[in-house]
């Protein structure tokens, strides 16, 4: 993971989602049912190009099919109903990633994480926690990768297929910074831009 910048609201966003929201919750200030009454949606076309396509959690592209992008409830609804409605507790985020925070609130925000928190080993690919932090944020980074499983052997797949292609040159760095801005980053951190292919082993 890394730092996201939160973007401004859409223009038309009241209209779309905050008014409609709000006359439900109006009637029903504690839903326990959400059926027909999913509003964020409407806003999911306007949140991917906002955010680039990229996903908050996993920090890489996400394609535009059917269900893979989805509106993520940073503070989730069941806990904050009067959020469900408001663009600033909305996260791009993939179907799976969606999937594995669910309800809970041990993943770190982020619009309020730091670069360097997150750190991407190589040529393994697996997410470690950054060095010298203060052992209340280390706790914050490890439960966010375990929440999120961003060492389970897919995920680190989907990372591996991106490097890779840069790699074998298939597209340039300014590329790779757009569709796997977190690996990118951790590259141009540790120097690594020119001689990954070689630490990759490919020839």
């Amino acid at each position: 993971m890394i730092p996201v910048q939160e973007k401004p609201e859409p223009i038309d966003f009241e209209r779309k989602v905050r008014a409609k929201g709000r006359n439900f919750l109006q009637q029903v200030p504690c839903p326990k049912n959400w059926d027909n009454r999913e509003y964020w949606r409407n806003s999911l076309k306007d949140l991917y190009k906002a955010y680039n396509g990229v996903c908050a959690y996993s920090a890489q592209w996400i394609p535009e099919t059917e269900g893979s992008p989805t509106v993520d409830h940073f503070i989730p609804k069941a806990f904050k109903p009067e959020l469900a409605y408001e663009w600033s507790n909305f996260r791009l985020s993939c179907l799976k990633m969606n999937a594995r925070k669910k309800d809970f609130q041990d993943v770190l925000d982020p619009f309020q994480i730091q670069y360097r928190w997150f750190t991407l080993n190589f040529p393994s690919l697996i997410i470690k926690p950054g060095l010298n932090l203060e052992p209340s944020i280390r706790s914050k980074v490890e439960s966010t990768i375990q929440r999120l499983q961003l060492n389970k052997e897919e995920t680190i797949n989907s990372r591996f297929y991106w490097l890779m292609k840069y790699c074998e040159n298939k597209f340039p760095f300014e590329f790779l910074q757009e569709v796997a801005p977190f690996i990118a980053s951790e590259l141009e951190r540790q120097n690594l831009i020119g001689s990954i292919a070689s630490i990759m082993s490919v020839s």
